[in-house]
């Protein structure tokens, strides 16, 4: 197999984890050769087959792993034991909350839907708890629930779409 991206010189340490910076090798989907991407902790993050990439500031860390022809850009954070793949098993979701941050979504490769929203990293139903415990019947939490919901109905049908 040959490879699309090298990891570059390029150095951060985020959320405790020292990441490379991505440079493709060669031209693919909407990549051109010498095209510097997103940050990976290891090469077993993104798989050089397929258009899979990551730009931007995202970052893909730990067991994460992006394949097919998946995109991961903006601030997106995909860690743990996610999997990112095709393009339906990660949903973004900017200007959220009290703070305006980031809301992460993505399919684990247990099946499961975690959650990364500001200092909160858990699972869709840890992450609805810890709303209603910070936010009740406010504006944001009804914002959550609702954002709540769309990842649910939308990660649902993802997953049935991928089962056909």
């Amino acid at each position: 197999m040959s490879q699309k991206y090298e990891l570059t010189t390029n150095i951060k340490i985020r959320f405790g984890t020292k990441l490379f910076q991505i440079r493709a090798l060669v031209s693919f989907g909407s990549v051109s050769e010498g095209e510097l991407g997103g940050w990976i902790e290891k090469e077993s993050n993104l798989s050089h087959e397929g258009d899979a990439w990551v730009s931007g500031d995202a970052v893909v860390y730990g067991n994460a792993w992006v394949s097919g022809d998946a995109r991961v850009y903006g601030n997106a954070r995909v860690y743990g034991n996610a999997r990112v793949s095709g393009d339906a098993d990660l949903v973004w979701i900017s200007k959220v909350g009290s703070e305006n941050g980031t809301l992460t979504a993505m399919r684990s490769k247990e099946g499961g839907i975690q959650v990364s929203r500001g200092c909160f990293e858990g699972s869709l139903d840890q992450f609805a708890t810890a709303v209603e415990g910070s936010h009740g019947d406010g504006q944001i939490g009804e914002e959550y629930r609702l954002l709540i919901q769309f990842i649910r109905l939308r990660m649902s049908q993802d997953k049935a779409q991928g089962d056909k």
